[in-house]
């Protein structure tokens, strides 16, 4: 049980961190250019959908959302906590 929720506080630490560089990439993807999806980092990607006449809408995670979760499941962890914001905020900077 443990080593589950530290795997899913690992994966919601991503989700909270995650850029939505390639999300964006994609709606400007042609039909020549569709092998390159693969390549392509989605995990902030909730959904995608492009109507016939080319307009696209992407829903992404809400990273906020997310923190307030991890902060409400690292109650009583408070340095942990810490050490993670401290890490984002660092991430952030070097963006």
């Amino acid at each position: 049980m443990r080593n589950e929720r530290t795997r899913l506080l690992r994966r919601m630490e991503r989700l909270a961190q995650c850029r939505v560089n390639d999300a964006v990439k994609l709606a400007f993807l042609d039909e020549e250019q569709l092998g390159e999806i693969d390549g392509l980092d989605l995990e902030a990607l909730k959904e995608f959908k492009r109507s016939g006449n080319g307009a696209v809408e992407l829903k992404l995670v809400d990273r906020a959302a997310v923190l307030e979760r991890l902060v409400e499941l690292s109650s009583g962890q408070g340095e942990k906590a810490e050490e993670f914001f401290q890490a984002l905020k660092e991430s952030a900077h070097a963006v």
